[in-house]
């Protein structure tokens, strides 16, 4: 069974430091985009981050300086490195890849809870 498996979150005061991970397992040909999404309460799922196959990333403008995502091919894991919290960044946030398996196929987490106390 194909899935995505996130670890990493937690309760952080403003200005700590967390670091997620998302590893895809099961049969698994290839991995195209990655990224990460959070959704806050009664809020609409948004783009935090995502890194293509080659490397290339792009950040949602209000993480910009403070997050930083990568991945390691050879494990099919993505990593979102997240400095300098803020109480706004509070949310559950839900990994996103692409992944080869009969075809290509969009994935999710189950999500992992994020809280930045003030």
């Amino acid at each position: 069974q194909v899935q995505l498996v996130e670890s990493g979150g937690g309760l952080v005061q403003a200005g700590g430091s967390l670091r997620l991970s998302c590893a895809a397992s099961g049969t698994i040909f290839g991995v195209a985009a990655m990224g990460w999404y959070r959704q806050a309460p009664g809020k609409q799922r948004e783009l935090v981050a995502e890194i293509t196959s080659g490397g290339s990333t792009n950040y949602a403008d209000s993480v910009k300086g403070r997050f930083t995502i990568s991945r390691d091919n050879a494990k099919n894991t993505v990593y979102l490195q997240m400095n300098s919290l803020k109480p706004e960044d509070t949310a559950v946030y839900y990994c996103n890849a692409d992944l080869f398996t009969a075809g290509i196929k969009d994935y999710w987490g189950q999500g992992t809870q994020v809280t930045v106390s003030s």
